[in-house]
């Protein structure tokens, strides 16, 4: 009786933290480069000096799924996905290196290149900064390379390096997601940087979640949690059977 009141009743609790997974999957559908959340129940035994009847239902391998999103054209220069494996390396406030596919950048007010939300791209010699009134190309490798506005088609060596992506391609059992999506290294500490990893320019990685199974996966946690509470119900209803015979016998 025990070990069904404990196993029904964590086992519902987390697939209730399945379904926020899930809901929250379907709300990034839309965002760009975003990796699905995952996650997977079993079972564990409680060890006590009591008897062994208790068991708890453990979130045991919550993580991502790391497939490619579909690739979208937009042919704005400082929109980039990256080819195959491999992120880009942000610069975080605390000085912490932190990973992302999204590859939608932009220029700040500062001159900084960075992500729409405003977080710094690390560069492989440090941030990258953008002299002001330049056109902005980024090459396959992640090189970042200005030409000043209005330059004409008479000044073909006008190009100037000023910098290149730091991108990176760690195992991908060693990273882990932050509460702010973005994933970084279970240990801590920065990856090196990965020549093999390329990008395209003009072009987005879409969100990887496929909506119809997530719709499926929904249901079917719903189930789950109600079978749960049905498993729960049945204990109370035996006990309360099992009272009254004992009362009986008594």
């Amino acid at each position: 009786m025990d070990r069904m009141i404990y196993v029904a009743m964590t086992g519902a609790k987390h697939t209730m933290g399945q379904q926020a997974a899930m809901a929250h999957n379907l709300a990034n559908t839309n965002t760009t480069g975003y990796r699905a959340e995952t996650s997977v129940l079993r079972a564990v035994p409680v060890f006590s000096d009591t008897l062994a009847t208790r068991a708890f239902v453990v979130d045991s391998s919550a993580g991502a799924d790391f497939r490619p999103g579909i690739e979208q054209q937009t042919g704005r220069e400082l929109d980039t996905a990256i080819q195959g494996p491999g992120w880009i390396a942000l610069k975080m406030e605390d000085g912490s290196e932190a990973y992302t596919r999204n590859g939608s950048l932009h220029v700040s007010p500062n001159g900084v290149l960075q992500t729409r939300n405003g977080l710094n791209v690390q560069g492989d010699g440090g941030l990258i900064s953008i002299p002001p009134n330049t056109l902005i190309t980024i090459a396959k490798d992640g090189t970042v390379s200005t030409v000043p506005a209005g330059a004409g088609t008479s000044e073909p060596n006008i190009s100037v390096i000023i910098g290149r992506i730091k991108l990176v391609s760690p195992p991908e059992a060693q990273l882990t997601r932050g509460l702010d999506g973005l994933f970084r290294q279970t240990g801590g500490g920065e990856a090196e940087a990965d020549a093999n990893v390329t990008l395209r320019s003009g072009a987005l990685e879409g969100s990887n979640v496929n909506v119809v199974e997530a719709l499926v996966d929904m249901i079917s946690l719903s189930r789950q949690f109600e079978m749960h509470m049905k498993m729960l119900q049945n204990a109370e209803g035996n006990a309360q059977r099992a009272s009254v015979l004992l009362s009986v016998s008594a």
